[in-house]
């Protein structure tokens, strides 16, 4: 296995910003990235023989006694000079980011213009809006995703192994388990987990089962257009009340609402959202899917793979504007990517490995003036169509996709213009 891309990622934002905030999902290794970024400044700080004090401070904001040591904030950073601090699951404490802006000015009056703060949180919503308002100009964002098909396969990858990262996903202790069955019921208890322990410690108070039942029909459902009416009449829930659930899912990035491309092409355009489980993991495990055999064999398969190859792709360019295009007169494509250096991409995803291309992708490229059309499917070489379509991999397409996002001066960017 490669090394995560995320770590070098993460080091540039560091040497760039006073304050880095790291979202992902629980168990996707944000704590183990950091812990090794502690371990490199270390070994820097060893190189220049800097060793009067550790050059990061780690504290788990889980635990009462770290909340306590930090009932004095202010005092405390004052006690740790030019160290980085590491808080994880900051948004136990949401007040902390009003007191970070004033120690991150004054850190930088006195010379100390980056490396920090590392925020680690497992809910972006909170994280996000308390970090624009309270941290703006000061910190950089970024987001750690379970493990990705270019950090898990090598680009000559065997189909068997591109299967195992679909049916299994990407959670670090899912993917490396000993077989499908250690996997699964992996899966299992980290779904049982959310659940009953971590989403009622953030505050909602939802009752779990009726959480499950709603995450599994978006499994069942998996890719397509929301109908929030329609869930909330199987669940005897309110409209609203669906949509603060999804809300919620999507604040923990384990959902993605993928929107409707909302430019204007002179055609009556399909404007609800797709709804998708992010990691195919988890749709497999929500729906008792136990091996390949049985995923292959459930009229999910399409759909999951679809989820699947849509999360390599976007992840792979997190600064390219995402979507999918229908219109009433049948031009459709899966993943819509706009670049910001003005590129337009439209990709459809095919299970089958000798893929076809549909009526739709060619409208949807000609209304859209695409500059780049892929069917992207499980193939071991890619190859040309017709019409300048390119058939390839996902592991093709992610990598090609984050070759043309400029992902770092975007994210730079972004977070130096909030």
């Amino acid at each position: 296995m490669k090394s995560r891309l995320a770590q070098q990622r993460l080091s540039d934002l560091l040497a760039q910003f006073p304050a880095v905030v790291l979202l992902g999902p629980r168990q996707t290794g944000k704590t183990t990235l950091a812990l090794a970024q502690m371990t490199e400044l270390t070994e820097m700080a060893g190189r220049a023989g800097e060793t009067a004090h550790p050059n990061a401070f780690y504290l788990d904001l889980e635990l009462p006694s770290a909340q306590r040591r930090l009932d004095d904030a202010e005092a405390f950073f004052a006690a740790h000079p030019n160290q980085l601090v590491i808080l994880d699951e900051v948004q136990r404490m949401p007040g902390m980011f009003s007191i970070l802006r004033g120690v991150i000015d004054q850190r930088r009056r006195s010379g100390e213009a980056s490396a920090q703060f590392l925020l680690l949180g497992s809910a972006s919503g909170v994280l996000l809006q308390q970090s624009s308002e309270s941290l703006a100009g000061r910190v950089a964002q970024m987001e750690l995703t379970p493990f990705q098909v270019r950090e898990v396969l090598a680009p000559a990858a065997a189909a068997a192994d591109m299967n195992r990262l679909w049916l299994r996903g990407g959670f670090p202790l899912s993917w490396l388990a000993k077989s499908d069955a250690a996997s699964l019921t992996w899966r299992d208890a980290f779904i049982t987990t959310y659940l009953e322990r971590d989403i009622p410690a953030l505050g909602p108070r939802i009752p779990s089962s009726t959480l499950r039942r709603l995450w599994t029909m978006l499994a069942h459902n998996q890719g397509e257009l929301l109908d929030q009416s329609r869930l909330a009449g199987a669940l005897g829930i309110s409209g609203q009340t669906v949509g603060r659930y999804i809300d919620l899912l999507c604040d923990l990035m384990l959902v993605r609402r993928l929107p409707a491309w909302s430019g204007n092409v002179g055609k009556r355009l399909v404007r609800a959202p797709k709804v998708y489980v992010r990691d195919s993991g988890l749709v497999h495990a929500l729906l008792g899917l136990h091996n390949l055999d049985a995923v292959l064999s459930h009229p999910v398969a399409g759909s999951s793979w679809e989820g699947f190859v849509i999360e390599q792709i976007v992840n792979a360019a997190p600064n390219a504007q995402a979507s999918f295009f229908r219109t009433s007169n049948g031009a459709e494509v899966d993943l819509l990517l706009e670049f910001r250096k003005g590129q337009t991409w439209v990709i459809e995803v095919k299970r089958s490995s000798a893929p076809t291309v549909s009526r739709g992708l060619h409208l949807a490229a000609a209304d859209l003036q695409a500059s780049r059309k892929l069917l992207v499917a499980p193939v071991e070489q890619p190859y040309p169509m017709k019409e300048g379509i390119e058939v390839m991999s996902p592991l093709l397409a992610a990598g090609l996709a984050a070759e043309h996002d400029d992902a770092w001066t975007g994210a730079l960017r972004h977070s130096q213009d909030t």
